[in-house]
């Protein structure tokens, strides 16, 4: 049994968990709660990946299961995103949380490894996934820290 991290790491640990939570549950709200995401959006974005941003060996997936479904997987999307934000933000299924969002951080970088193009800098290709693999990094952290308390528990000492 692994002790949790307390004083101030875990507090920074928290704040950086309740972070993150936030952004998932911004960015799963507008996918669950409307519908142009998962109606149109998503299927826009999916074909920038398959025709030019997407590495050669998960094309297919994208475009043989995910692409006839898209408006499954639009709204499954968010759906995730919104359990990832929740989870984060609460303390619960904490690492549960993590994993998923490790594979789906790993997803959108397969997705979008060729967007500066082909023959730049290798750096060029870890510049444009900035918005994936910090993210990637984080839930590593919180898959290995578990979870450090909830917000409320946490701002009383309480965990």
């Amino acid at each position: 049994m692994t002790k949790q991290p307390g004083g101030i790491l875990g507090k920074a640990l928290l704040v950086a968990r309740v972070g993150v939570g936030i952004f998932f549950i911004v960015f799963g709200e507008y996918k669950v709660f409307g519908s142009e995401f998962a109606r149109t959006g998503f299927t826009h974005y999916l074909e920038g990946f398959i025709q030019q941003t997407a590495v050669g060996f998960y094309r297919p997936v994208l475009s043989y299961v995910i692409l006839p479904h898209v408006v499954f997987f639009g709204y499954l999307v968010g759906v995730v995103e919104l359990f990832i934000g929740v989870s984060l933000i609460l303390g619960v299924f904490v690492r549960v949380a993590s994993v998923i969002g490790m594979l789906h951080m790993v997803s959108l970088t397969l997705a979008t490894w060729w967007g500066p193009g082909h023959g730049v800098p290798v750096w060029r290709y870890f510049g444009s996934e900035l918005d994936h693999v910090p993210l990637l990094f984080l839930f590593m952290i919180f898959f290995s820290a578990g979870p450090t308390g909830w917000w409320l528990t946490a701002r009383r000492g309480l965990d």
